[in-house]
């Protein structure tokens, strides 16, 4: 027996990032004579690597050899049509060998080329679609919510591991020397840029956002020194947008977007900030890729608030404060 008291502080948890998938690991917080232990009481895998095999290839792109990766993007590229072709049309395709394209099956867990392409298909149907691709139609009450929100911390982690900081860094910068800000956007993009506007607006420099695709263009050819125009396109493929970057970046505007990397809104912009999202939103709602917008929007807010300096916080304060007579007291 001991005399040593032990006081369990706390619990806690947070999420670890592996390529086995994503992990929930919760601690117990233990005093024992003042000395602090963290005991590590469970480990919960709550999101396996990516089911979708399209995902799967994604996501390790960057990590292929230069063989494996043509054939990840010959695949990338079209899909469906890799499901129906033969070893040696999609070895023509990628620019390489046959031997190469089975080797690159295996590398993904097939036992051959017609295995790769069963989960190929498979990964290509998987979802409930027009919905969410991490939703099944046998999901109830007991498993969707749980897949929705796991999908979403997902593809968070996913996006803070490749943040470009040296874009938001540039983007910072540009925003903080702008004399007006006119964030532009469509579709579900159109509720971010009026999210935009809700934040930016506190610094002092007048900010405006326009769904209206005409008064987008009418906007960007008045532009002038000083402007900057931020783009937001999950795709980067939305033609009015991309026309009315082209009409802004003919004038003396700036020209941010946050968009896919190599689409035709970042060639069109003079600081393009590209994050992955392993979403289609051809095929399934806008989910995850509007809440990595959304969390890259509070980094470029907080990095113009740090820009500020602490002088500007009571500016900040005087706006909170002019919200206290619009609430009831707390009980």
């Amino acid at each position: 027996m001991t005399n040593k008291k032990q006081y369990i502080s706390a619990y806690f948890s947070f999420y670890y990032n592996l390529r086995g998938g994503i992990f929930k690991i919760s601690v117990r917080n233990v005093s024992n004579s003042g000395i602090i232990r963290n005991n590590i009481t469970s480990i919960d895998l709550i999101m396996t690597s990516e089911p979708n095999l399209l995902a799967v290839i994604q996501r390790q792109l960057n990590e292929l050899n230069k063989s494996e990766a043509k054939v990840a993007n010959a695949i990338l590229k079209a899909p469906e049509e890799a499901t129906r072709s033969s070893i040696a049309s999609l070895a023509s395709a990628a620019g390489v060998s046959e031997p190469s394209v089975n080797r690159f099956c295996k590398k993904f867990g097939a036992t051959g080329f017609p295995d790769f392409k069963l989960k190929l298909a498979t990964s290509l149907a998987s979802g409930v679609k027009y919905v969410s691709r991490s939703v099944e139609f046998s999901d109830d009450i007991n498993t969707f919510p749980a897949k929705l929100f796991d999908n979403a911390i997902n593809a968070l982690l996913t996006a803070k591991e490749g943040l470009p900081l040296k874009a938001i860094a540039q983007a910072v910068d540009q925003i903080a020397q702008a004399r007006r800000v006119y964030f532009f956007g469509l579709g579900t993009s159109a509720a971010v840029a009026r999210d935009a506007e809700h934040k930016f607006f506190r610094f002092n420099v007048p900010v405006f956002t326009h769904e209206d695709p005409l008064m987008q263009r009418m906007l960007a050819a008045s532009a002038g020194v000083g402007d900057l125009f931020f783009f937001i396109s999950h795709t980067g493929r939305t033609k009015v947008l991309v026309e009315a970057a082209e009409i802004a970046r003919q004038t003396e505007a700036t020209i941010v977007s946050l968009t896919a990397e190599g689409s035709p809104l970042a060639q069109k912009s003079h600081c393009c900030i590209t994050v992955k999202v392993e979403e289609d939103t051809e095929q399934y709602l806008p989910m995850t890729s509007r809440l990595v917008q959304l969390v890259i929007l509070d980094v470029l807010a907080a990095g113009v608030t740090l820009r500020r300096g602490e002088g500007f916080t009571p500016h900040l304060a005087r706006i909170k404060d002019s919200l206290k007579e619009t609430r009831f007291p707390t009980s």
